[in-house]
């Protein structure tokens, strides 16, 4: 599954230096603005493409949220066409041709033009002798322009005509070719056969550069050279396709290009193979070595593993390749008798985080992976937290390594992680301008509950931001461990509100937990509290509904409302003044998952010598969660007028003999006789009159 490419890299000649983790603007570095060109290197890949339609159809057993499932299909990007062949018919040389894949073949006779994309082979062919200085203008630009920057939907149109036509296939005529950077090298075959009848990327285009465009879909908003219609129709002006729909249309011109050898039918995909190379020294050196003559050989076990030998200077070798190529001492090895070379890219930071959790199983085994017993024990991983922003890297990149090494034979498991649950972010706040400029924390001043730049006094408006270094607006854990605690900082980032929600920092709310945590020290933690004697029926029937509802609610993640449940409970003890040391006991075991320090210390102080963490969850007493009494809302003709607790199962006529002797009941029937009076034996009541 791994092989050499020349894979794209950003070179930047000023520092003869491969940049890694830099973002490349308007063709130069990041830090220090020095120009940035891509050179292809060799560098080792791996096939991920292989496992395109085993990690789209998979996701179907995963209990994952849908939107992160969507996310893996479309970073997949399945798509189902056919490859159209273009012959040149009109360039230096003449008689060649280029593909192009599309999902619309039925709309081959609205092409009226054709785009290459900047990196395409073909163009030094085909360009003209007229355009060949234009073309190579562009085209030395373009390359070096991001991906994103290149396809963004809002971006002008930018083209250069190469001066070449080809003939469109369906229809015989001659068409213009193109070359413009919204096409990319890594999907399809990029080339694409413009449509601007019906795609308003290629309506733009067209309008900008005066090219045809020709209505093949009956329908649309507009007329056809206003706007694109995009939505679906019987085929027009399209021959032999005239009157049929989009997929008898797709079925009968796929046919017909198939039998004029001029197309197939095909199946792409958006996913490209995985990059595993990286210019730079840290990193799992690849443990593989070359002779020279072009054969990479793969090393045997008793040479790993391969470490990273010690350097003085880390920045890149000249050539372009890693810091490793400078040393010598390391980098030539003699191995079996043979003189060779040592690979010089490392891997990424996915060699690791790929697979990390199945090395937990078995952390200390130094003999193999892991013991298969233990691997056919814990895995699938039951449950897996993490952010919705590893949807399309590093949990489709996991499982792919677990699919490779379940065909392997090495783990039981097609798939790594069974459930998914995306924690929501916590904001923090920052300050803007009243144009929407962000200002660093530390130039702004509060008077009289407003805030004010300290340098420009420009009031500034507080706002809810993501927490970020350059608005120093960060909150750092170990000051508010340092201030509040651990157990703290641990229950207020649970009890802010459901655990996938986004939500705001605020001290205030540490203030809130920490003064609930100070409140069950000091009641749990006195001896004089906790008593030798039976609690009340009112504290154990709390007590019992307590327990059920933070266990429920830790298995449904549901951390919040179990919080205020040991809170409305904590209340209850400290008015009762005393609980048992059994109930104090049961209150130290149902804290520990939420605050583990102060229930471990309460857990010591009632005698006990073991730890908390290894004490059974206490069982609930079914018996004290039902309810004894039911309060009926008591309606007269439809509007709830007050509330009656009855003991529940109580008959119904003896329901409505309480309801209509009530003072209430008296004052709103006036002296009269109700026409009915409606039981709804536990839910309510209603009195028609």
């Amino acid at each position: 599954l791994a092989y050499e490419s020349n894979a794209p890299v950003n070179w930047c000649p000023a520092l003869g230096a491969v940049l890694a983790n830099e973002e490349v603007i308007d063709g130069k570095s990041e830090r220090g603005g020095h120009p940035v060109e891509k050179r292809a290197m060799r560098q080792w890949v791996l096939k991920i493409t292989a496992y395109a339609d085993r990690l789209v159809d998979d996701l179907e057993g995963l209990d994952w949220p849908e939107s992160i499932k969507e996310m893996q299909r479309n970073w997949v990007g399945k798509s189902e066409g056919a490859t159209v062949s273009f012959r040149v018919a009109e360039a230096p040389v003449s008689g060649g041709s280029f593909n192009v894949f599309t999902t619309r073949p039925d709309t081959l006779f609205g092409v009226t033009f054709c785009v290459l994309a900047p990196e395409h082979p073909l163009l030094a062919t085909i360009t003209t002798a007229a355009q060949k200085s234009a073309v190579e203008s562009y085209v030395s630009v373009a390359k070096n322009r991001s991906e994103i920057d290149r396809t963004a939907k809002d971006k002008e149109k930018t083209g250069v005509f190469t001066g070449a036509h080809a003939l469109n296939p369906v229809t015989g005529k001659p068409i213009p070719i193109w070359v413009a950077d919204y096409v990319m090298m890594t999907y399809g075959e990029g080339a694409i056969m413009a449509v601007p009848g019906h795609d308003a990327r290629d309506h733009a285009f067209a309008k900008k550069f005066g090219l045809p465009i020709l209505q093949v879909l009956d329908g649309g908003d507009a007329p056809i050279e206003e706007a694109a219609h995009e939505g679906d129709g019987k085929l027009i002006h399209s021959d032999f396709l005239n009157g049929l729909d989009k997929t008898q249309a797709i079925i009968r011109v796929t046919a017909w290009l198939e039998e004029k050898k001029l197309g197939k039918k095909t199946i792409t995909y958006k996913l490209r193979d995985w990059l595993f190379s990286r210019q730079r020294y840290w990193g799992e050196p690849i443990p593989v070595a070359h002779d020279g003559k072009g054969n990479v050989i793969p090393l045997e076990p008793k040479d790993l593993p391969v470490r990273l030998p010690e350097v003085q200077d880390f920045k890149p070798a000249p050539t372009g390749e890693s810091p490793l190529a400078k040393a010598d001492a390391w980098l030539d090895v003699t191995i079996n008798g043979k003189a060779l070379r040592r690979e010089t890219n490392t891997m990424p930071q996915w060699a690791g985080s790929c697979w990390y959790y199945l090395r937990y199983i078995d952390p200390r085994n130094d003999e193999s992976i892991f013991d298969k017993k233990l691997e056919n024990y814990w895995m699938p991983v039951d449950l897996y937290v993490g952010g919705a922003e590893h949807a399309v890297l590093h949990l489709l990149y996991s499982r792919f390594w677990h699919k490779v090494l379940f065909d392997l034979g090495i783990v039981s498991t097609s798939e790594p992680f069974q459930k998914l649950f995306n924690q929501g972010m916590i904001l923090a706040f920052a300050y803007e301008t009243a144009t929407g400029a962000k200002v660093a924390s530390d130039l702004v001043e509060e008077k009289d509950g407003k805030y004010f730049h300290i340098e420009t006094g420009e009031e500034l408006r507080q706002i809810v931001a993501k927490m970020s270094k350059s608005l120093k607006n960060v909150v750092n854990p170990d000051d508010v461990v340092a201030k509040f605690g651990a157990d703290a900082l641990r229950l207020y980032e649970m009890f802010m509100g459901p655990l996938d929600d986004t939500k705001p920092w605020a001290e205030n709310g540490v203030k809130g937990v920490f003064g609930f945590l100070n409140r069950a020290a000091r009641f749990f933690g006195t001896p004089e509290n906790i008593v030798d004697e039976a609690d009340d029926k009112e504290t154990l029937k709390l007590l019992h509904q307590t327990i059920s509802k933070v266990a429920f609610d830790i298995e449904n993640m549901k951390f919040n409302t179990g919080i205020s449940a040991l809170m409305i409970f904590n209340n209850l003890a400290m008015k009762k003044g005393k609980v048992s040391k059994e109930t104090a006991q049961i209150f130290a075991k149902i804290l520990a998952p939420y605050a583990p320090h102060l229930a471990e210390e309460l857990w010591q102080m009632y005698g006990n010598t073991e730890t908390l963490a290894y004490a059974l969850w206490p069982e609930v007493d079914q018996a004290m969660l039902t309810e004894d009494v039911f309060e009926y809302p008591v309606s007269f003709n439809g509007k709830v007028r007050f509330k009656l607790e009855m003991p529940v199962g109580t008959p119904v006529a003896e329901v409505e003999k309480a309801v209509l002797s009530h003072e209430t009941s008296i004052k709103w029937l006036e002296g009269k006789t109700p026409k009915k009076v409606i039981v709804v034996p536990n839910k309510i009541v209603n009195v028609v009159i």
